[in-house]
């Protein structure tokens, strides 16, 4: 499920640039400027593919230690990567389409083609460059990665980015990243407090309390693990979506929810001062 929700928003957030700037070429008569647009893409995809290859190959493969450390730092910097992406979009929502068709008529204007090309190229390989290192980090917390997940949640953003310009379908697209932000939220904080144990594995990080409780149902004299067990079946997918642990030590637990609580602060703020942004323009608007 995180591995289609992952690729799913990634894709979605690339495939609504894209749209925007198609379209906004198409109604600026700017059509032959589409084969930059189609270039940007396919490089960007390249792009990301190679970088995935890397970071597969050639970043990994450490043992003991530096394995613990290793995976520690990356699942931090991608809850951190997730953090500023779900912050930024609460900022920018509204303003997003309207800063990209400024661009656009730039760039336009000026008859910069490189500039719609890098406009699009960065955008995409963004969102590849995310994906690759929240794959990763799901993986880590998971034990492995759900390729079909993956595929599937590529190509239903695709359709639905698709059908949302071609006007076919009506989305709420504010509350579908409210939602989709939720989520990726309660995966950051599973990967802060994971990363935690990582470091206190590693000697980095002080252990305190090893267990503050111990849920995990007792493993069957086969060896399988209980549906409930952070490794069975419901489990392991709680691990995977929430960071689900059943034997938490104090510093993970700490770190989960102070990590959640300073997330309900933050966005707090930024809906108050958007609140108060809108009431003055509100009143401003009244009197005119």
């Amino acid at each position: 499920m995180t591995d289609f929700i992952i690729t799913f928003r990634e894709t979605l957030e690339a495939a609504l640039v894209v749209g925007i700037v198609l379209s906004h070429l198409a109604q600026t008569n700017a059509k032959g400027w589409f084969k930059i647009v189609y270039w940007a893409i396919g490089l960007a995809i390249m792009a990301s593919i190679v970088a995935g290859y890397i970071f597969e190959s050639y970043l990994g493969g450490f043992e003991g230690l530096t394995e613990q450390i290793y995976e520690g730092a990356i699942m931090l910097t991608a809850a951190a990567l997730i953090s500023w992406m779900v912050l930024w979009m609460a900022r920018q929502s509204k303003h997003i389409s309207g800063h990209i068709k400024e661009k656009i008529d730039q760039h336009v204007q000026t008859g910069r083609k490189i500039g719609i090309f890098f406009l699009v190229f960065l955008s995409v390989l963004r969102e590849g460059i995310e994906t690759v290192l929240f794959l990763k980090a799901a993986a880590l917390q998971a034990g492995g990665n759900n390729l079909m997940a993956s595929v599937l949640g590529i190509g239903a953003a695709i359709i639905l980015g698709a059908l949302i310009f071609s006007g076919l379908r009506k989305v709420n697209m504010k509350r579908f990243f409210q939602i989709t932000s939720v989520v990726l939220v309660l995966f950051a904080a599973g990967l802060v407090a994971h990363g935690v144990h990582e470091f206190q594995e590693a000697g980095v990080f002080p252990v305190f309390i090893e267990q503050v409780w111990d849920l995990n149902p007792a493993v069957t004299q086969d060896g399988v693990y209980p549906l409930l067990h952070e490794n069975g079946t419901i489990g392991s997918l709680l691990k995977g979506v929430f960071g689900w642990n059943g034997n938490p030590s104090l510093l993970e637990v700490a770190s989960y929810f102070a990590y959640l609580l300073l997330m309900i602060m933050i966005t707090s703020g930024i809906k108050r001062a958007q609140w108060k942004t809108g009431a003055m323009e509100q009143r401003e608007s009244n009197r005119d």
